[in-house]
C-alpha cells in the first residue's frame, strides 16, 4: 500500500509539472481526476492493461491479433517514452514533448537551423500530432500525414474513453525535465548508510568524485564545441552539463534513514543517485528510490533488495543471495547425481548466511527442486572434527551446502577420512576471504567453491586500466574491488549523459542504461556485467571452481560463468 501511494503521489506531481509546459490541466479526464487518468494511463501504457483491468487488444502487420501484456508500448518506446532500436526498427519517441512539436527543426536552436542544409530547413519530416491525429495513429497506424506506420506498430481497439486516458498519459510523459536538473548542471548524490568502514567509504568516494572533476574540467572544450562544431552534432554538444555531487551520509537505525533521505531531497533535488555503500542492507534506500522514482546506479551492498518488478536501483549483482542461486543452479545441471539425493543447508544465523541460503532455498523452488534440510547452528555450538565425522555418518551421500566462515571449516578434512562421505560438499569463496587457500586438501576433490568475481588472473586488460586511471588522480590502491566498481560507474554515467543528449528524465536515463552494450573492458570485478531492458542485477552469476592441490593451489573452473 505504502508503493502504491507514492506511485499515485508521483503520478499527481508529474500531471502539476506538466502543465506548465502543456497548459492548464483540465480538472477531469474522461471523467477521472488527472492524477487517476495518469495512473491508469501508466499502467496502459507500461503493463498493455485497460483502465477496466482487461488486457488492451491489439493488430500488427495488418492481421496478427496480439495481446498489449505481451506488447505493451513501453517494450519498444521504452518507459521515458524516447524510443529505441532494435534491429533494422527505428522505434520514434512518443512523449509529448516530442509528438505535439514537428519533428524536424523544433529540436534545434534558430543558429543551427540555418547551418542545414536548405531541403532540411524547409521541410519537416512530420508535422506536430494533434488529439485528434494521435488517435488515429494509435488506432489506425496512420501519422498526422496520413502515411501509414511501420507495420510492426499495434493498431489498437481502443474505446473512446480508453483513448483520452492513453492520450492524456503520452502528453504527459516526460514533458518536463526531472528535479535535479539546471540549463548548466546536473546534481547527483552518492549515499554512505550507516557504520562504513572508513577505507571502504573513501574507496568508493574517490573516484566518484574523481569522474565529476574530469567531466567538469572539460567544460570550457564543450562549450565552444557547442557553438563551433558541426550542425549535426549541435544536439549532443549543446546539452553538456557541469555535474555536481553531493554526499549523503546516513546515520542511525535503518528505520530512520527514510526521514534523513527525506531531509536531504527537500534540501536539494538531485537527478540521480550514484553508486553509494552500507554496512548492511540497502533496502530502505532502495524503497525511498521506488517511491520517489530516483535512479540509484550500482550502490556497493552485499544486501540489495531482490525484486523482480521494482525498476529505480541497477545493482552489480544480488550479493549473497546470488552465491546461494548460483550454487542451486549449478547442482540443478549435475546429471550424474541421484535424483533422490538428499541436499543439507548447514548455516550459523547471521546475515550473510540466511541470505547465501534463502538464495538456494528461493531457486530449488524455483527449479521445481524440493527444499534442503537445513540445520542451523548455535551461537555457541563448536565445530571440530567430531561435528564432520557425525555429520557425514548421519547424511552418507548427501550434498552438504556449507554457509560457513573459514573457523567453522578448519576440521572440514574430518570429512575425507569419513566411513561415508558426502555426495558433494559446497562452500561460499566469499565467505571463506582471504583463507580460501587454507581448505583441507583432502576435501578439494568433492568440494565445489561459489565464486561471484572475476577469477585471479583474469581481466588483466581492466584491472591494468583501473590502477593506471586511479594513480593519473592520485588515489591510492586500497579496497580494489571496490574502486574498480566505481571505476566502471562513472565510465559507464559519462557514455550515458551522451548518450540522453537534452532528455533529461530519469525514466529516460535508466532506458539508456538497460539498453548499453554487455561490458567487459571497464569492468575488472566481474568477467561481464550484462543489460537489458528491466534487468536489474548485471553481474548475472557467478563461477563454480574446484582447488587444485598443493600449497599453492590454483582455482580450476567446473562450470563457467553460471547465468541464470
Amino acid at each position: 500500500m505504502r508503493t502504491l501511494r507514492a506511485t499515485i503521489l508521483a503520478a499527481t506531481l508529474a500531471c502539476l509539472m506538466a502543465t506548465s509546459a502543456l497548459g492548464q490541466a483540465p480538472e477531469t479526464v474522461a471523467g477521472l481526476s488527472p492524477g487517476e487518468a495518469l495512473r491508469l494511463g501508466e499502467r496502459m501504457y507500461r503493463e498493455g492493461i485497460l483502465p477496466s483491468g482487461e488486457p488492451m487488444r491489439a493488430m500488427v502487420r495488418g492481421d496478427i491479433p496480439v495481446d498489449g501484456t505481451m506488447f505493451s508500448c513501453a517494450s519498444c518506446h521504452l518507459r521515458g517514452g524516447l524510443g529505441s532500436l532494435e534491429g533494422t526498427v527505428v522505434t520514434l519517441p512518443t512523449n509529448g514533448a516530442w509528438l505535439y512539436q514537428p519533428l524536424v527543426g523544433a529540436r534545434m536552436n534558430p543558429t543551427a537551423r540555418e547551418r542545414l542544409p536548405e531541403h532540411l530547413r524547409r521541410d519537416e519530416f512530420r508535422a506536430a500530432y494533434t488529439d485528434a491525429t494521435l488517435a488515429r495513429a494509435l488506432r489506425l497506424g496512420l501519422d498526422p500525414t496520413g502515411r501509414p506506420l511501420h507495420p510492426v506498430m499495434p493498431r489498437y481497439r481502443l474505446a473512446d474513453r480508453d483513448l483520452q486516458v492513453m492520450i492524456y498519459y503520452l502528453k504527459n510523459l516526460s514533458a518536463q525535465p526531472s528535479p535535479g536538473v539546471t540549463a548548466d548542471t546536473v546534481r547527483f548524490a552518492t549515499v554512505i548508510a550507516g557504520d562504513v568502514d572508513p577505507g571502504k567509504r573513501a574507496a568508493m568516494l574517490a573516484p566518484l568524485e574523481a569522474h565529476v572533476q574530469a567531466v567538469n574540467s572539460q567544460s570550457r572544450h564543450q562549450g565552444r564545441r557547442a557553438q563551433h562544431g558541426p550542425f549535426y552534432k549541435e544536439e549532443k554538444l549543446s546539452a553538456y552539463r557541469q555535474l555536481e555531487l553531493a554526499v549523503w551520509e546516513l546515520s542511525g537505525p535503518p528505520a530512520t534513514w527514510e526521514a534523513q533521505l527525506e531531509s536531504y531531497l527537500r534540501e536539494q533535488p538531485v537527478f540521480a543517485l550514484l553508486g553509494g555503500i552500507s554496512a548492511g542492507e540497502w533496502r530502505p534506500i532502495h524503497e525511498f528510490c521506488e517511491a520517489h522514482r530516483i535512479p540509484n546506479l550500482f550502490p556497493i551492498t552485499d544486501f540489495p533488495a531482490i525484486s523482480a518488478t521494482d525498476w529505480y536501483t541497477l545493482y552489480f549483482s544480488k550479493g549473497w543471495y546470488q552465491e546461494g542461486e548460483t550454487a542451486a543452479t549449478f547442482l540443478r545441471g549435475v546429471t550424474d547425481l541421484s535424483p533422490t539425493a538428499k541436499v543439507v543447508q548447514v548455516l550459523r544465523d547471521d546475515p550473510a548466511a540466511r541470505a547465501l541460503a534463502q538464495g538456494f532455498q528461493d531457486t530449488r523452488k524455483r527449479l521445481g527442486q524440493p527444499p534442503a534440510e537445513v540445520i542451523a547452528l548455535a551461537a555457541e555450538e563448536r565445530i571440530d572434527g567430531d561435528f564432520w565425522t557425525r555429520l557425514g555418518a548421519r547424511q552418507p551421500d548427501a550434498v552438504l551446502v556449507l554457509w560457513l566462515g573459514p573457523e567453522d571449516l578448519a576440521d572440514l578434512g574430518a570429512l575425507a577420512t569419513a566411513a561415508r562421505m558426502p555426495g558433494m560438499v559446497f562452500v561460499s569463496g566469499r565467505l571463506l576471504g582471504d583463507r580460501l587457500y587454507s581448505l583441507p586438501e583432502g576435501v578439494r576433490p568433492f568440494t565445489y567453491i561459489t565464486y561471484p568475481y572475476s577469477l585471479p588472473g583474469e581481466q588483466g586488460r581492466a584491472w591494468l586500466a583501473t590502477r593506471q586511471w586511479l594513480k593519473s588522480r592520485d588515489i591510492p590502491l586500497s579496497h580494489e574491488r571496490i574502486q574498480s566498481q566505481m571505476y566502471f560507474v562513472g565510465w559507464m554515467l559519462s557514455g550515458a549523459l551522451k548518450h540522453i543528449r537534452h532528455d533529461f528524465y530519469r525514466d529516460h536515463l535508466l532506458d539508456v542504461m538497460d539498453m548499453m552494450r554487455d561490458q567487459y573492458y571497464a569492468i575488472a570485478a566481474y568477467p561481464r556485467l550484462s543489460f537489458g531492458p528491466g534487468q536489474r542485477y548485471a553481474a548475472k552469476g557467478a563461477y563454480i571452481v574446484q582447488m587444485g592441490p598443493g600449497p599453492e593451489p590454483e582455482l580450476i573452473k567446473r562450470h563457467d560463468w553460471v547465468v541464470y
